[in-house]
C-alpha cells in the first residue's frame, strides 16, 4: 500500500473510538517532507509540499493540559455544528442538503469562491446560537430524524448549536491557508513576519469562533505575542501543544527560555518533567517510513 492509502485507513480507524476526526494527523504522519509544510486535501487524499523559508525555526510547547477527545462530546460537537451549518446553507440555496454536509462539497456545488462562501455565511446564518427547535423548523425534519441522522451518538443530548461561528472559522481558516501558501511561494522579504501574523490570527479564531482552546494554551500564546513569535494551538485543542514560528535560531532560543521561566516555572506538574521534552525547537522532517536492511552474507558467522 502507498502512503496515501495508509493515511486514509488510519484516519478511518480513529472513527471506531467514536470521534469524527478529519485525518489531518494521520496524513501528515505519513506524508510529511523535510523542510516543507503540506497542503493536505481530501477525496481523494493528496498532499502538496510547500517549501518553508530556510530561516524559519519551529518550537513545540506542551501546555500540560490534556483532553481525551473520545471521552467528551466537545470534538464531535464542533464536527456536527459544521455539518449542520453546511446542510442548512445548502437547504437555503435549494440544493440537495442531506448530501452536502461538508463546506468543500457545498462550495463546489455552488461554484463559489471562499470569499463568496464567507459572505453567504454572514448573510444566511444570522443567529449566534441556534436551538434544537430552530433547526428542526429550518431543516423541516422530525426530532427522530434529526437525532438519528444528523447528530452523532454522543451529541444527541445537545440543545444549542453555534453554526455561524464554526462556519466562519472553517472558511476564514481556509483563506489563511491560501495566504500562507502564497507567502511561502513568493517568499517576500517579510515572509516570516506575514506567516507569524497568520498563525496568530488562526489561534484567535480557534479561541473565539471554534472555541477549542484552553487557558494554558492561551497563556503560551500571550507570551509569544510579547516576543513577536507567531503561535497557534495544534491538534484538536482543549489542551495539548502549540506550534510556534520563530525568525531564526536566536529568537527560538529566547522563546524557549522565556517559556521556562514565565510558564513552566509556575506549573507544579512541570517540576517533575524533563522540560526539554515539553518545549523544544524542531523542523519539518520526513514522515513515517519503512527502512529495509539487507542481510549481509554470513553476518551471523562473522559476529559469532
Amino acid at each position: 500500500m502507498n502512503k496515501q492509502t495508509l493515511a486514509t485507513i488510519s484516519a478511518e480507524c480513529e472513527k471506531f473510538i467514536g470521534t469524527q476526526g478529519g485525518g489531518m494527523d494521520q496524513a501528515i504522519a505519513y506524508l510529511a517532507q523535510e523542510g516543507c509544510a503540506q497542503l493536505i486535501e481530501w477525496n481523494p487524499l493528496r498532499a502538496t509540499p510547500i517549501q518553508l523559508p530556510a530561516n524559519g525555526v519551529f518550537v513545540i510547547a506542551n501546555s500540560l493540559s490534556e483532553a481525551n477527545k473520545a471521552a467528551t462530546s466537545d470534538f464531535n460537537q464542533r464536527v456536527v455544528e459544521c455539518r449542520l451549518a453546511s446542510r442548512l446553507l445548502a437547504k437555503q440555496m435549494k440544493l440537495n442538503w442531506r448530501e452536502l454536509s461538508r463546506f468543500a462539497d457545498l462550495q463546489k456545488a455552488l461554484g463559489y469562491s471562499l470569499e463568496q462562501m464567507e459572505t453567504l455565511v454572514l448573510g444566511n446564518l444570522v443567529l449566534n446560537v441556534y436551538s434544537r427547535s430552530d433547526l428542526l423548523k429550518l431543516l423541516e425534519v422530525t426530532e427522530e430524524d434529526f437525532c438519528n441522522n444528523l447528530l452523532t451518538p454522543n451529541t444527541r443530548h445537545s440543545q444549542t448549536f453555534k453554526l455561524r461561528q464554526r462556519a466562519l472559522h472553517v472558511l476564514q481558516e481556509s483563506l489563511r491557508v491560501q495566504q500562507f501558501i502564497e507567502t511561502a511561494r513568493t517568499n517576500p522579504d517579510d515572509c516570516i513576519a506575514r506567516m507569524k501574523a497568520l498563525m496568530k490570527q488562526s489561534h484567535e479564531s480557534l479561541r473565539t469562533l471554534y472555541e477549542c482552546s484552553h487557558e494554558n494554551l492561551d497563556r503560551i500564546v500571550d507570551i509569544s505575542d510579547q516576543l513577536g513569535v507567531g503561535t497557534r494551538l495544534t491538534g484538536a485543542g482543549w489542551g495539548g501543544c502549540v506550534v510556534a514560528l520563530c525568525d531564526g535560531v536566536e529568537e527560538s532560543k529566547r522563546f524557549v527560555e522565556t517559556l521556562k521561566t514565565e510558564f513552566y516555572a509556575s506549573i507544579p506538574k512541570a517540576q517533575t518533567c524533563d522540560i526539554g521534552s515539553l518545549c523544544f525547537t524542531t523542523s519539518p522532517q520526513r514522515g513515517a517510513e519503512i527502512y529495509l536492511i539487507e542481510k549481509q552474507n554470513n553476518i551471523l558467522n562473522s559476529t559469532a
